[in-house]
C-alpha cells in the first residue's frame, strides 16, 4: 500500500470526491469541513490531505482541518500504521484523532503517544420528525446574532471539548452566517434561550450541531425544541440524510435526540495527545 500527501485541495478532490460522497453519512466531517475551505479559503488553514493506494485504487484517506485531530472516517485499519507514519512526518503538531470509534483508537494506539480520550460520541441519522411542543418559537439567526453565536460557540466549546486551542469565535460565526449555513434560534418573548447550527447539504447529508442552551435555561426543552428547529431548516434545504453527534456523557441529550426522530448509527471517540 502506498500513501499520496496532496499539496492541494483539487488534487485530493479529483482522488476522493467520489468515494467520499459515494458514503456522506460515515464521512460527514470530511465533507462539511472541506466544504467550508473550498468555499472560504481565505479563512481557514490549510488542510493535511492524505490518501492511500492500493494497486492503484484509493482505498482510503486521512484529513486533517488545523486546529482539529485527524479524521479517521476514511481509514481503512489496515492502512492505520502507514498513516500514523505518514502523518507524523508531515504533521507532527497535529493535535490528535477523531471519527469512528475502532479507526480513531486504532491510530492512536498506533502512534505509541500517550493520550487521552476527550469526547465519545453516538452518530444519529433522522428518521421522521417529531418536533416536541415546548413554549417559544424559533427563528433563523443574522449578522445582527454574531456576537451572541461567538460567545455560546465558546461555551459549548469549553463545556464539550476543553482540550481545543482558541479560536476566533465571532469570524468563524460570520464567516457560516456568509456561506449559507443555518443557525437556528429558540427564543422566549424576544430572548434567545437555544441555538443548533445545520451544515448546507453535502451530497444530500447535512449535520445538525453545535446544539447549545446555556445552563440557566436546561432542562426545558429548548434543545430539543432548536435541534428540531435546526433539523427542518436542513430538510427544506433538500437533506436526505439529517446526521448529529450526542455526547454520549450526557444521557439528556441522547434522549431528546431520539425523542424528536434520531435513531443511532455508530459510536466515535475523539483522542488528543498528552504533553
Amino acid at each position: 500500500m502506498d500513501a499520496v500527501v496532496h499539496v492541494t485541495l483539487e488534487s485530493f478532490d479529483a482522488a476522493t470526491h467520489e468515494r467520499l460522497t459515494a458514503d456522506p453519512v460515515r464521512n460527514t466531517v470530511a465533507l462539511t469541513s472541506l466544504d467550508r475551505i473550498r468555499r472560504s479559503p481565505a479563512t481557514e488553514e490549510a488542510p493535511i490531505l492524505i490518501t492511500f493506494h492500493d494497486r492503484g485504487e484509493v482505498v482510503g484517506s486521512l484529513v486533517r482541518t488545523p486546529p482539529w485531530p485527524f479524521q479517521t472516517a476514511d481509514l481503512p485499519l489496515n492502512a492505520v500504521d502507514l498513516a500514523v507514519s505518514v502523518a507524523g512526518r508531515v504533521d507532527p503538531d497535529a493535535p490528535g484523532v477523531t471519527g469512528p470509534r475502532e479507526r480513531s483508537e486504532a491510530f492512536a494506539t498506533a502512534t505509541g503517544k500517550d493520550y487521552t480520550e476527550s469526547l465519545a460520541t453516538r452518530q444519529y441519522r433522522l428518521t421522521t420528525l417529531t418536533p416536541p411542543a415546548v413554549e417559544g418559537a424559533s427563528r433563523m439567526a443574522t449578522e445582527d446574532d454574531v456576537e451572541l453565536l461567538a460567545a455560546w460557540r465558546e461555551a459549548f466549546v469549553a463545556e464539550a471539548v476543553p482540550e481545543a486551542p482558541p479560536a476566533p469565535a465571532a469570524d468563524a460565526m460570520r464567516t457560516s452566517l456568509r456561506l449559507g449555513q443555518g443557525h437556528a434560534l429558540w427564543v422566549i418573548d424576544g430572548t434567545p434561550v437555544a441555538w443548533a447550527a445545520a451544515s448546507l447539504p453535502q451530497a444530500g447529508m447535512t449535520r445538525v450541531g453545535p446544539v447549545y442552551t446555556p445552563p440557566e435555561h436546561r432542562r426545558r426543552g429548548y434543545g430539543a425544541a432548536v435541534s428540531a428547529s435546526a433539523t427542518q431548516w436542513a430538510l427544506d434545504q433538500g437533506a436526505t440524510d439529517v446526521l448529529l453527534f450526542a455526547d454520549l456523557s450526557n444521557p439528556t441529550s441522547n434522549s431528546i435526540y431520539r425523542q424528536i426522530g434520531y435513531e443511532p448509527l455508530d459510536d466515535w471517540a475523539e483522542f488528543w495527545w498528552k504533553h
